[in-house]
């Protein structure tokens, strides 16, 4: 595809999820379809007719096997995030509709044990888990996602 196509495409509406400890660390997920490093927080489409935050319950839900009695909702973004993909990857994810994402962000906090986390509970999105710090997760998640994840985790005040 060629720049001025891509700068055409629509951004696909998406919410993610910022799953906080009690201590202020996040939920960060390894990517399963990734060999390579790839943590990234919950994320994904929202479907027609549904609100981000009910889109963020069922993401949660899909991604991590954490119930929406399981946690307690702390925030939601004001505006919606953009970003865009990379050039070379716009044609093969999401069969080449959309240029990148624009999300909402919902911030949960866990009041549940951690052993309701469980990655296999429907869609197999992450291999592996673990909480993290906001430095953390921003050393580890791909370059072209690092600002949407740094003003997120900004304005949730999460360090």
């Amino acid at each position: 595809m060629t720049p001025d196509e891509i700068a055409r495409l629509p951004y696909r509406p998406c919410v993610g999820v910022v799953l906080t400890h009690v201590d202020g660390r996040v939920f960060a997920g390894q990517r399963a379809d990734m060999d390579s490093p790839a943590w990234q927080m919950p994320q994904g489409g929202i479907d027609t007719g549904e609100t981000p935050l009910d889109a963020a319950y069922r993401e949660l839900r899909e991604e991590t096997g954490v119930d929406a009695g399981d946690v307690r909702l702390l925030a939601e973004t004001a505006d919606w995030h953009h970003y865009d993909l990379p050039p070379e990857v716009v044609p093969t994810r999401w069969k080449g509709r959309y240029r990148g994402q624009a999300q909402k962000w919902v911030q949960f906090e866990l009041t549940a044990p951690d052993r309701v986390i469980n990655l296999t509970h429907k869609d197999v999105e992450f291999s592996d888990w673990r909480w993290m710090t906001g430095p953390e997760l921003l050393s580890l998640i791909v370059p072209f996602k690092r600002p949407i994840y740094a003003a997120v985790l900004a304005e949730f005040g999460v360090r």
